[in-house]
């Protein structure tokens, strides 16, 4: 018994626009500064050896790169403290975000989804993949959604091949 019919990719023949939000990531590198290193036993921060720390610190290892400023530790870090690291910090760097890397690529990817023409999705049926090979925080996953919700036909999550139906909006009747 043998079936002439010729194989059909159902998937790509659908009509669905699969977005990547790991097209989002950023390229550049993402350094660390950590103020636990600049305080006396981890817990104080002296503001005249803290100025001079940050004097003799090699600042052009940050040129072109992604940072952010943190304390790993639960000492209380006075709000001048990130300042001053960013004032030493902005001729090299390419950005600057207070935070640990969850709050940086947040803020990255709001940032980039934000400048997102959803209108080029009016009507579309969109599969917003859920595997990648790089950590996509949440918060990036809502911002798509809500930027695509007023223009999308339909939005799901997953591959297209096995889709989480998120929300379809009713057919006009003629």
């Amino acid at each position: 018994m043998s079936n002439d019919k010729p194989l059909v990719n159902r998937v790509a023949n659908s009509g669905l626009i699969t977005l990547n939000l790991q097209d989002f990531y950023p390229s550049e590198d993402l350094l660390e500064f950590d103020l636990k290193d600049y305080l006396f036993m981890e817990l104080i921060l002296k503001e005249k050896d803290f100025r001079q720390a940050l004097k003799e610190h090699d600042w052009t290892q940050y040129q072109d790169k992604n940072m952010i400023v943190y304390c790993s530790t639960d000492a209380i870090i006075p709000v001048w403290a990130y300042m001053l690291v960013v004032s030493y910090a902005s001729p090299y760097v390419k950005r600057i975000i207070q935070g640990d890397k969850t709050v940086f690529y947040t803020t990255i990817f709001i940032e980039k989804l934000k400048q997102l023409d959803a209108s080029q999705y009016q009507g579309k049926r969109i599969v917003i993949k859920g595997c990648s090979d790089k950590e996509v925080p949440v918060a990036a996953y809502v911002e798509l959604t809500n930027k695509l919700y007023p223009y999308a036909q339909s939005i799901m999550y997953g591959e297209p091949c096995s889709t989480v139906p998120i929300f379809k909006r009713p057919r006009e009747r003629k």
